[in-house]
């Protein structure tokens, strides 16, 4: 059977919200890999880990290289491990986001992957903590370590998933769902569709400003949601 939409997930602030586990997460490792306490972070919202870990290098007078990120992200996926359970306890999965991927689930034809500027290992972590993982098709989404350009993961998913399905995925075959403007550029740029929810830190407002025709406050609006997905 043809797949007919392709459902390329954001994850911090779409479906889940750490509630600043994933920073102290983060200087945790940046201190590890540094040895610089983090005291502050570069912009995060919708940027990908290698620019934030190198923008943030770069606000603490460091110079740092790919094989520093790579040190990182193995630091920032022990930590994730190893701090699940507190993850756990003081993030939460966002109002609707476990309805939304079930309901995507059921429909026919709807595969459903993540497109994030988190590294694999955390973004598999984050989502399995809070019960979203079981409809994620792994092997063809894109990651923070495939690009530093969030445009470039777009393309990335896509030639995945027409690897995945032995046939063409194009941009008009998929639909991307995010919540900053940074997401919505990256889809545009790409000709994807792309479904804006307010529930970051972005407002509605901000959401159509970069472009996006749907906005939805929260996933709770389930019933547009699947309605923008399959149209």
């Amino acid at each position: 059977m043809a797949v007919r939409r392709v459902v390329l997930w954001d994850i911090d602030h779409t479906l889940i919200d750490t509630r600043g586990v994933g920073r102290e997460l983060s200087a945790q490792a940046f201190e590890q890999v540094t040895g610089v306490p983090m005291v502050k972070q570069a912009k995060i919202d919708g940027i990908t880990e290698p620019v934030i870990f190198r923008e943030t290098a770069k606000l603490h007078g460091l110079h740092t290289e790919r094989k520093d990120f790579d040190r990182f992200a193995s630091a920032l996926t022990k930590a994730h491990l190893e701090r699940a359970a507190e993850l756990r306890e003081r993030g939460h999965a966002l109002p609707g986001a476990a309805s939304a991927l079930d309901s995507l689930f059921a429909i026919p034809e709807v595969v459903q992957t993540v497109l994030t500027g988190n590294i694999r290992m955390v973004a598999e972590i984050k989502l399995q903590v809070f019960g979203l993982d079981r409809h994620i098709r792994w092997d063809i989404g894109a990651f923070g370590e495939d690009d530093e350009v969030r445009a470039e993961l777009v393309r990335i998913a896509l030639s995945r998933a027409s690897a995945g399905f032995g046939e063409a995925v194009t941009a008009r075959d998929a639909v991307l769902i995010g919540d900053t403007p940074a997401d919505v550029e990256a889809a545009l740029a790409s000709d994807v569709p792309v479904i804006a929810v307010a529930s970051g830190r972005s407002s509605a407002q901000d959401l159509h400003d970069a472009g996006a025709a749907h906005v939805l406050q929260s996933l709770e609006d389930l019933d547009a949601l699947v309605a923008l997905v399959t149209e």
